[in-house]
């Protein structure tokens, strides 16, 4: 694996923008003989950066990023982060699924990093490359330090995630809200379980992803959705997608937005292979629907966004204005109680 050629192209804050990521001798490999390991390989490495620039030329309504974790056991077979895992030489396929890298020491880089006089508290979005709450989360407790740091320089941040493990960190959050804006987002694209066992087989399922929206709002964080992946001619029928709105309705989420799949490299091949094997039928169909590239045409985007938009408001929940930051600071019993603001929605 090229450990120590691994550069940060886009030049991480507060380091040298051609410095390897980690060198090869802080590399540790470890397998557990536990269940929910069984498979899984961990290679812990010491980071030299966390903070990261998203490219100027991406679609994320941020600039910075935190990811502690590359490669996801949640296995979503089109999760388009699987192509950052041939950087370092591993498959993105299988690899990418079963060989995850720790950033053993993310809390104490990111705190060096925020003590930087050269950083200016801009908002960090986790959770927007692989999920920052995935089952190496349980073992490795990155994000409790990474909560603490933000929280400490009352830096704003937001989360999304598929994972329950979110709840474990609850009273950090909490905390952090009284000092910040934090912005927490689950990902549900559908609630059909034949369909999740199959396309999202690491994940907990749908509606216990809709308990953690319930359980952050009965504490006083308001949590939206985002609709992710809308899949093609698998959960985008108008019963389908009516089922998984009224389910998020009734989660009490602040907001709901869809997002269409779509298939960058590496994640392309790979769900196409999974298409072959469970829906050979719809092979030609999405050759078609795709052979513009990776997103779907405009005229399919549209015509879901308009029909989720249109059920969204039938069950008294809305659509997420872009690039908006969601205030969840509790207000305190001298203050006047805030008008709603919208809900920040970071992209899967």
């Amino acid at each position: 694996m090229r450990w120590e050629n691994l550069t940060d192209e886009s030049g991480g804050h507060g380091r040298t923008p051609d410095g390897a990521l980690f060198g090869a001798d802080a590399v540790v490999t470890r397998t557990f003989d536990t269940p929910e390991f069984k498979g899984i390989t961990f290679h812990e490495v010491r980071a030299r950066s966390i903070l990261n620039r998203v490219p100027g030329a991406s679609r994320m309504p941020f600039e910075w990023t935190v990811n502690p974790y590359r490669g996801c056991s949640h296995a979503c077979v089109y999760c388009f982060a699987r192509k950052t895992h041939s950087y370092l030489d591993l498959d993105t396929g299988l690899g990418f699924d079963s060989q995850i890298v720790v950033k053993v020491n993310a809390p104490e880089v990111l705190r060096r990093q925020l003590a930087s006089p050269r950083w200016g508290g801009e908002h960090v979005a986790m959770g927007t490359n692989v999920d920052c709450y995935q089952r190496a989360e349980g073992r490795y407790r990155l994000m409790p330090g990474i909560i603490d740091a933000l929280t400490e320089r009352a830096n704003p941040f937001s989360i999304l995630t598929k994972g329950t493990l979110i709840l474990r960190d609850l009273d950090q959050l909490v905390r952090a809200a009284e000092v910040t804006d934090v912005g927490i987002s689950v990902s549900v694209g559908f609630t059909d379980a034949a369909l999740w066992r199959t396309v999202e087989p690491g994940t907990p399922a749908p509606e216990r992803r809709l308990d953690v929206v319930r359980t952050l709002g009965e504490h006083g964080i308001g949590c939206a959705v985002l609709m992710a992946p809308v899949i093609p001619f698998l959960s985008d029928q108008p019963a389908q997608l009516r089922d998984t709105v009224r389910a998020i309705a009734e989660s009490g989420a602040t907001s709901v937005t869809p997002l269409v799949l779509h298939l960058r490299p590496g994640a392309r091949e790979w769900f196409m292979s999974w298409l072959a094997e469970h829906h050979p039928h719809l092979v030609t169909r999405y050759q078609r629907l795709y052979a513009g590239g990776s997103y779907a045409p405009t005229w399919y985007q549209r015509r879901v966004t308009r029909q989720v938009h249109e059920l969204a408001r039938e069950y008294g929940i809305g659509p997420t204005r872009a690039g908006a930051t969601r205030r969840i600071r509790p207000a305190r019993s001298d203050e006047r109680p805030a008008e709603p603001e919208p809900t920040q929605l970071t992209l899967m």
